[in-house]
């Protein structure tokens, strides 16, 4: 662990090295769901003034530009958030005795924004991807989530730790 306290931000959600319990990993883990959940509730007020072409507005609309700016920004941390999960749910696998910490750390992650993107190409390509294609990642990534959480929340029996 090289000495790095377990509650510092580099050990929790810079580096996959170590092992969490259940508390401290639920703890950790709470600020990266809510503002996942802020930045992705105030998303929706910003698409439709994102999506103007030049006919419906003037060349140079702020609304547009600010819009713009918060999906490049929630994009940005997006990434960021997905990182600090990634390495935060390694260890706790770690610390359950599963194998492979990286490869179930980044499954919930990988199938949200593949559930994403899938919601946003369905409608502009839709005669070419039918909706139940988006039903289908949508519940591909309930199954992972709830997998995921019952490993992470100790309701699923591991291995014992080593």
């Amino acid at each position: 662990m090289s000495g790095e306290a377990p509650s510092g931000f580099h050990f929790l959600y810079r580096t996959d090295q170590g092992r969490i319990g259940r508390a401290r990993w639920i703890a950790a883990a709470a600020p990266l769901v809510i503002g996942l959940a802020a930045g992705t509730a105030i998303l929706p007020a910003a698409l439709p003034y994102a999506n103007r072409t030049l006919d419906e507005r003037v060349f140079y609309d702020p609304l547009a530009f600010a819009a713009n700016a918060y999906i490049v920004v929630y994009a940005f941390a997006l990434l960021l958030i997905t990182i600090s999960w990634v390495n935060l749910a390694a260890k706790r696998f770690r610390d359950r005795g599963r194998p492979a910490p990286l490869g179930f750390a980044g499954l919930l992650p990988l199938a949200m924004l593949a559930a994403g993107a899938v919601d946003w190409l369905q409608p502009r390509v839709a005669d070419i991807m039918p909706r139940w294609s988006v039903w289908g990642c949508e519940a591909a990534l309930a199954l992972i989530a709830l997998w995921t959480l019952a490993e992470l929340l100790d309701v699923v029996p591991g291995t014992p730790r080593r």
